[in-house]
């Protein structure tokens, strides 16, 4: 017994890599990663992380947080019919192709999902997909509530991490900073399909007999997306309360989903609120990030950073995003010329008073090698450039 449920599991994990949606994401991730980079040089003429990062954080973020929501799903025996998750896999590709990675938040994915088997078992139309019929509406929504869970727990701890600098133009026609976060989170997702149908029509597929039921393993490549673009504030301080709020709206989610176990239509009504809750927060953080006074704009004193490249002097120097920089090698600065001039004070090393987050003032310092002066890796809002006429 015991070798069949190790042979199962790891022929439950070959499944994953043969998944088409693992193989998608991957083109996936590096069509965003070229997108990306576009942008950025748009604005600074230089790309700030390479093609390869999007892949990077797509398939190594999530993993831990999938391991450790498929746990959840075995302990509770959570089946899905087969039918239901490549109706799942097909909604998630659909709304990957709008390039709108908050449509990928599980609110939309399994809840248009949970209405999709719905309507198709109205129109007596599940002959095509396998055991659709018999779709437990009760589980999809309870794991709706727990991916929300996770996305806002993924958020949370990484969604902040590398945020793509650019720059865009005011209604005033002055130079705004702006910071995005378009994220997507592979999670291996551990689910338990039914597999009657399937001995019959494929004698030789392999499954595991539980009981009297026979079921097959399987690790899904489950993605989740999320976007949020910050210009009124620092990003890591915005993305913390969006991913808080989508905590909590998991959480109700849940509950509303536990709850139809003993009345149905309450998972219809969970799908619903999640769609609307979603999609509400995601407007309420656009409103409040527009009424606030722009965060990355030009200063009366100092000189706001708004990206750091990877690798660079800057790196060396330890300055942050949305530190001030007030003086360099004793020149006070507020625009780039002044800074880079500053920097030409001392061919051989730098010295700057820098306002940090926390609103102390405190000195960096550190050799600058030949040809380094404007090599530093700093990005600031300068005025000599071409935006895009966008206005925010």
């Amino acid at each position: 017994m015991l070798e069949n449920w190790l042979l199962e599991i790891l022929l439950a994990m070959g499944r994953f890599f043969i998944h088409p949606l693992f193989y998608f994401f991957l083109i996936y991730s590096l069509v965003l990663g070229f997108i990306r980079i576009k942008r950025e040089r748009k604005s600074f003429h230089t790309r700030i992380q390479d093609i390869y990062e999007e892949v990077r954080f797509t398939y190594s973020k999530g993993l831990l947080t999938g391991l450790l929501l498929s746990a959840v799903t075995f302990a509770f025996g959570t089946m899905i019919p087969l039918g239901s998750i490549i109706l799942l896999a097909a909604v998630t590709v659909i709304l990957s192709l709008t390039f709108q990675l908050r449509f990928l938040s599980p609110a939309y994915t399994m809840g248009l999902t949970i209405f999709s088997v719905f309507l198709l078992m109205q129109a007596d139309a599940v002959s095509f997909l396998p055991d659709l019929n018999e779709t437990s509406f009760s589980i999809l929504a309870i794991l709706m509530g727990l991916l929300m869970v996770a996305e806002g727990v993924l958020a949370y701890r990484t969604a902040h991490l590398k945020t793509s600098p650019f720059l865009l133009k005011s209604s005033r026609g002055l130079p705004i900073g702006n910071h995005v976060a378009n994220r997507t989170w592979l999670l291996p997702l551990f689910l338990l399909i039914p597999g009657g149908s399937l001995t019959e029509s494929l004698s030789w597929w392999p499954v595991l007999t539980i009981g009297d039921e026979p079921f097959l393993f399987v690790f899904i490549p489950y993605i989740i997306g999320f976007h949020q673009r910050v210009q009124g504030s620092l990003p890591k301080e915005s993305i913390m309360v969006t991913s808080k709020r989508i905590i909590w709206l998991g959480l109700i989610i849940f509950a509303a989903a536990v709850a139809s176990v003993w009345f149905m239509p309450l998972a219809f009504a969970a799908a619903l609120l999640a769609i609307i809750g979603r999609e509400f927060l995601t407007v309420r953080q656009r409103m409040n990030d527009n009424s606030a006074a722009f965060y990355f704009s030009k200063r009366d004193h100092g000189l706001m950073v708004l990206g750091i490249l990877p690798h660079s002097p800057a790196v060396k120097f330890e300055l942050e995003v949305g530190e001030i920089i007030m003086k360099t090698n004793g020149a006070s600065v507020k625009t780039v010329d002044e800074f880079y001039q500053a920097l030409q004070i001392n061919g051989a090393f730098c010295k700057m008073e820098v306002i940090g987050l926390n609103g102390e003032i405190r000195y960096v310092q550190g050799a600058v090698y030949k040809g380094e002066h404007h090599e530093l890796g700093i990005l600031f809002v300068q005025d000599e450039k071409k935006w895009e006429t966008e206005a925010v």
